[in-house]
């Protein structure tokens, strides 16, 4: 989604993605699973990330990628079969070498509630041996430029 419904966004200009909940997204409780928003967490990163160019052949030329160390997810209600949602992210701490942080506000659109907040946290690692290295001249670049002021980061 490239321009979204007015929300009250906890940070400006979110990058956004529209999701429908489906039944098999559903658990046993009848509404979203937690497995299913995490899911969701990692769709929008990988389509954020991707749209700012830091694309998995920019990962593969550099043998880079931000790697995930933790993720923070606040349930605050529930979203059933049928809901229409929009999920908005943000990067919010880069380091400038190794580690960043996103941010994330999952809305219903028929009445604006916000349904989750989370954050992940990333640290660069090599994809050889996935141990940690310093970021590539690409990605510090592309990570400066997508920070966004005022969220929360690295310290939680």
């Amino acid at each position: 989604m490239s321009e979204s419904p007015v929300f009250a966004w906890d940070l400006p200009d979110p990058f956004t993605l529209g999701i429908t909940v489906r039944p098999e997204d559903t658990d046993r409780l009848g509404h979203a699973n937690n497995v299913v928003y995490v899911r969701w967490l990692e769709d929008i990163s990988w389509a954020h990330i991707e749209s700012l160019g830091m694309t998995w052949a920019l990962h593969e030329a550099t043998g880079k990628a931000m790697a995930i160390t933790r993720t923070e997810v606040d349930y605050l209600a529930s979203a059933n079969t049928g809901d229409e949602l929009v999920l908005g992210t943000w990067l919010t701490d880069w380091d400038g070498r190794f580690r960043s942080a996103r941010q994330f506000q999952l809305i219903r659109v028929a009445d604006g509630k916000t349904l989750l907040r989370g954050l992940s946290t990333h640290a660069c690692v090599d994809l050889k041996t996935q141990r940690p290295s310093r970021a590539p001249a690409e990605f510090v670049a592309i990570l400066s430029g997508a920070m966004v002021p005022g969220g929360r980061g690295l310290a939680g």
